[in-house]
């Protein structure tokens, strides 16, 4: 069994508390040990051990360097600027000043915490040659240019480490962000795909049950006085339930995605098949005329489909609602657009005893839209059309989609 080996990581309060031990036993036992055996103007030990003071104050408070960057900065500035100007034996007492500018710039919130480290150093600087103008020798002056630079290096270095974290914690945004993203639009696809195959599903089955429904009224009013009649009908719901079964074969053909049999799959219905739609709209009762004009132009097998399946919603809502009644479809193919029409006349007054009585068309059809003109909406508008569906002042309902012919909307 492999053993995972975990590195051990102490928690940060525990790691600048052994810093700031380490940084403050740095700082006096260098400069102690530098100063060893030589003159110095004034020692450690004068005015009270001040100069221990200070180095012991400017190491111990880098403990809350992540807490407070900017008053530890401070302090161990201010720690710096006393040392030097009360002429204490130089040595490593800028260990913790450089620290404190690392944690400004690196923890901080970049262009303040930058001002701020140039301020600082700036004034540092200032004080440091003023404090130095009389050292002796003269080549120590060379340690306040080390100090300077050293000062700036440590706020540089700082800055790269908090741009460097900013870098990655974008790029991880951004990375989140791209597979939410993703994980939307596949959903927004299959959402799509559903909607899609609904309103396949809905124009296949809604208008075979359609006219089955009607044909059967029909076989069952004439069976004995007319049996030609119920021939006829039994006829009409045979080939309207095959074509609904084919159709839906090829939708679940589609849903599969078989590749190996395309000869069994008919294609998706389109304006070529607007007259065997309204010879089975004749069939079923429907006293229906076609005004066509061919387009000048060919149409997209999306507008052709989509002006298919309108025409088949509005003959079914016709049978469904109005029964045997004139419907009128009218197909204008401009340069544009196609513009598909269907109204109907509203129930008729039932003549002799072979007809059925029609249903008469709820109000309440009229005022709330059934899923079937909802669909129809929702194709035009994928394409970038728009349908208008309503009564007519005289009786009767009509339905009047235009389509581009060069598809604009969400699906293009």
């Amino acid at each position: 069994m492999e053993h995972r080996v975990v590195p051990l990581r102490l928690p940060a309060r525990a790691q600048d508390v052994l810093l700031a031990v380490f940084i403050t036993v740095m700082q006096v036992q260098g400069t102690v040990v530098r100063n060893a055996g030589e003159v110095v103007q004034r020692p450690l030990t004068d005015l009270g051990y001040a100069g221990y003071g200070l180095l012991v104050a400017s190491g111990l408070v880098l403990v809350v360097r992540r807490r407070w960057p900017v008053a530890v900065f401070l302090a161990t500035a201010l720690a710096s600027l006393v040392y030097y100007a009360l002429d204490f034996p130089d040595g490593p007492g800028w260990l913790g000043l450089f620290v404190a500018l690392y944690t400004l710039t690196a923890y901080g919130d970049g262009r303040r915490s930058l001002v701020i480290a140039g301020v600082g150093i700036t004034v540092l600087t200032a004080c440091w040659l003023v404090a130095a103008a009389d050292i002796e020798p003269r080549a120590a002056i060379g340690w306040v240019f080390f100090r300077i630079g050293a000062s700036v290096m440590s706020a540089a270095l700082g800055e790269s480490v908090r741009s460097r974290r900013v870098i990655a914690a974008d790029a991880q945004q951004r990375a989140e962000l791209a597979e939410r993203t993703r994980e939307e639009e596949a959903r927004a696809r299959a959402d799509a795909e559903r909607l899609r195959i609904a309103r396949e599903v809905h124009d296949t089955v809604a208008h075979a049950i359609a006219i089955i429904n009607v044909q059967s009224g029909v076989t069952a009013h004439v069976l004995d006085k007319r049996p030609e009649v119920a021939r006829e009908a039994l006829r009409v719901i045979e080939q309207t339930s095959s074509r609904a079964l084919g159709e839906m074969r090829a939708i679940l053909g589609v849903l599969r995605g078989d590749d190996g049999d395309h000869d069994g799959r008919k294609p998706y219905p389109g304006l070529g098949q607007i007259g065997e739609l309204t010879a089975k709209a004749r069939a079923a009762g429907l006293d229906l005329r076609v005004e066509e004009i061919s387009p000048a132009v060919p149409v997209p097998s999306a507008v052709s489909g989509a002006a298919y399946r309108i025409v088949q919603e509005s003959i079914t809502n016709v049978i469904r609602h109005a029964g045997p009644t004139r419907v009128t479809v009218a197909l204008k193919a401009g340069a544009e657009d196609l513009e598909v029409r269907v109204s109907d006349e509203g129930p008729q007054t039932p003549s002799g005893n072979d007809r059925a009585n029609p249903p008469t068309r709820d109000p309440v059809s009229l005022a709330e839209p059934g899923r079937g003109i909802i669909g129809m909406r929702e194709r035009c508008q994928l394409l970038g059309g728009e349908l208008d569906a309503g009564p007519l002042p005289g009786g009767g309902f009509e339905v009047n989609a235009r389509l581009p012919l060069v598809p604009n909307g969400s699906a293009a």
